[in-house]
């Protein structure tokens, strides 16, 4: 900085109030002080920095199976949040998650000399793990249900199955039948939860879930089972898109119609979900607001000067109508009343 300064012709202190983005530094002034800056190739001393003020301007994501669209959609909106209000970000990917697991990526970030962490904790072991947390180290857990004392930010899954469900009913259909994530996923269950809760409120049947694990594959399963059921069965709700995939495809091979025959709707709204043949109907996640609003939480706890206070934030979801839902039809091709 003092190098900086010579060139520009100014203090120590006016370089110093450049790079803190100052509002009282001339236009003139902070034009010649950056040029400087690129003349010389000056880089900030992080390390230096957090020295004197105590804070790294870096924060610690924890992430689980970031091959999955929900998590990696996740962390990428958190890193994007983090990068806005001017922090780096350091991620810990988890192959299993217990909590020896958990309490070694946090304390490896607490010793990265982080502000905070986000923990992305969608399976109920993760979220438990939560209960035992690094001393005065600010947390925000996301989808992390009801953990301990930590600030949570989530999506309401409940909520979005709702939708999904009584839009199938709405249509038409007698009943729906639901093809289930992985029944330790805290999102896997308010997805069964929110189906299970509007079936039995409009006194219709409640089949069994088919079990899924989230995979194109366990979704093919599952609609090879309900195509050897078409007739019986007229809805499906499947809790994410890709195993949606996988029904459709099953649901083609067998020869039934959708959504003639059987209606589908998904979850999460990939990409890739408005081409899929038929596009499909599904329910929409705001990954962005997931991670905007985990930043905004990490930064108050971490700006707070006493207690860290509890905040809960639930994003809600979106439904989007596409072509794979119709109302439902009698055998011989009319719509019923």
């Amino acid at each position: 900085m003092a190098d900086v300064a010579r060139v520009a012709g100014v203090s120590h202190q006016t370089v110093s109030r450049v790079l803190n983005d100052h509002l009282n530094v001339r236009a003139e002034t902070r034009i010649r002080v950056l040029a400087a800056i690129d003349q010389l190739g000056y880089r900030r001393n992080f390390v230096a920095r957090a020295l004197v003020t105590r804070h790294s301007r870096r924060l610690g994501v924890v992430s689980f199976d970031t091959t999955l669209y929900g998590p990696a959609s996740t962390v990428y909106g958190i890193e994007q949040a983090a990068r806005a209000a001017g922090y780096f970000v350091s991620i810990v990917s988890l192959r299993t998650i217990d909590r020896a697991g958990v309490r070694d990526a946090l304390d490896y970030l607490a010793d990265q000399g982080v502000d905070g962490i986000v923990v992305v904790a969608p399976q109920r072991s993760a979220a438990q793990a939560l209960d035992d947390l690094p001393a005065g180290m600010p947390v925000v857990a996301v989808e992390g249900g009801h953990a301990g004392d930590v600030s949570v930010v989530s999506v309401d899954q409940v909520a979005g199955a709702r939708l999904a469900t009584e839009h199938l009913l709405d249509l038409g259909h007698d009943t729906v039948w639901h093809v289930s994530g992985p029944s330790d996923w805290l999102e896997a269950e308010g997805r069964v939860a929110g189906w299970r809760d509007v079936l039995t409120a409009a006194g219709r049947p409640v089949p069994e879930p088919l079990d899924g694990d989230w995979s194109p594959r366990s979704g093919y399963a599952a609609g090879r089972r309900l195509a050897a059921m078409a007739g019986d069965v007229t809805a499906v709700f499947v809790a994410n898109d890709q195993m949606a995939l996988g029904v459709l495809r099953a649901l083609a091979e067998e020869k039934v119609r959708v959504p003639e025959q059987m209606s589908v709707v998904g979850f999460d709204d990939i990409p890739e979900s408005e081409f899929f043949s038929p596009p499909l109907t599904t329910v929409r996640q705001d990954f962005g607001a997931v991670g905007r609003c985990s930043i905004e939480v990490l930064l108050r706890q971490i700006e707070a000067d006493g207690p860290l206070a509890r905040e809960r934030l639930v994003v809600p979801p979106e439904f989007v109508a596409r072509a794979s839902a119709s109302p439902s039809r009698r055998p011989d091709g009319a719509v019923r009343n």
